[in-house]
């Protein structure tokens, strides 16, 4: 037996219309091909369907309960149809996605939201994680996506890493902030915020300290930049942090909440990395997300270049 959907569609019109002929003008085809068709149908499933007599269609029992059989097999079917549509059009599917902390709070939640738009049934898994847990979990294809600092390269993963500068934050008012480049020192003695030792950032600033001679203060150990934000609007600290973090709080606060921002020199990178799995295949809707991302990276290392080379106050409504 090998029916075929233009089988099934063609008995359930004649069902629903109780006439060859009416049948035929629903599903384009002329009345002599539906009802060889319909004869076709009864010969392969060894049965008859309809009782004929004067020119009538009569449903037989067995054509009823036929009918409730097609109609769930069409149904499945137009279901189906209507979610690869959906998937074709980024509406539907799921995204997994792993940050790291300097991106989930504001950067990546406002990045989702904006994409999201117009595609209710695209289903998303965020999570925050440190960003060697998120290489882990891209290299074994737990997640789609992962935006994280940059990782050292490995086969299981593909990687398109950012070099972003690190910005000064002081007081915003700081005598320093007549200073367009602000370098350790002017900043000798001065009490410091910095992440944890191990981290690449705290070893570059401690690092540039010495390279001139200059005394280094390190105040407050964090694990990430964004409570350091409120030491410096409190005058406790300054600090020198990722372009993130910075354009972040700016999205969340545009008018600023007593702080400046300042180069440094020298420069303290900041590397980041959008990570997928080196063995998978990206979804459809994953490839999209992954084009806004890479969009919104540069954007924010442009908008952030373009305030620190203006004054601060003229681009705050720039970067909003």
């Amino acid at each position: 037996m090998n029916l075929t959907l233009r089988q099934l569609e063609t008995f359930r019109e004649v069902m629903r219309s109780g006439s060859i002929s009416q049948a035929a003008r629903a599903v384009g085809r002329t009345q002599p091909a539906v009802s060889t068709m319909i004869q076709t149908l009864e010969d392969q499933i060894g049965f008859a369907l309809f009782l004929r007599k004067h020119g009538k269609l009569t449903p037989t029992p067995e054509a009823q309960f036929f009918l409730e059989e097609c109609e769930d097999i069409l149904g499945r079917l137009e279901r189906t149809e209507r979610t690869l549509e959906r998937i074709s059009s980024l509406q539907s599917g799921k995204l997994k996605i792993a940050c790291h902390p300097a991106a989930s709070s504001i950067f990546i939640p406002r990045l989702l939201t904006q994409f999201l738009k117009g595609r209710d049934d695209l289903e998303v898994s965020l999570i925050m994680r440190s960003s060697d847990v998120i290489e882990d979990m891209i290299a074994s294809q737990q997640y789609d996506l992962g935006f994280s600092e940059t990782p050292s390269p490995r086969a299981s993963i593909q990687q398109s890493d950012y070099n972003m500068e690190c910005v000064c934050v002081l007081p915003a008012d700081d005598p320093l902030t007549a200073k367009s480049v602000v370098t350790p020192v002017d900043l000798a003695g001065r009490p410091m915020a910095v992440l944890f030792d191990e981290h690449s950032t705290a070893i570059q600033t401690e690092a540039a300290f010495r390279a001139t001679g200059t005394r280094f203060t390190k105040r407050f150990e964090l694990r990430t930049f964004l409570p350091g934000l409120q030491f410096v609007s409190a005058g406790a600290c300054v600090m020198v942090c990722d372009m993130i973090t910075v354009y972040s709080h700016i999205l969340n606060a545009p008018k600023s909440t007593g702080l400046a921002f300042r180069r440094f020199a020298p420069s303290v990178s900041s590397s980041v990395s959008i990570l997928t799995p080196g063995y998978a295949t990206q979804s459809m809707a994953g490839q999209a997300f992954i084009s806004d991302l890479k969009s919104a990276v540069k954007g924010v290392q442009d908008e952030i270049e373009y305030a620190l080379d203006s004054p601060w106050a003229e681009v705050e409504l720039q970067i909003m």
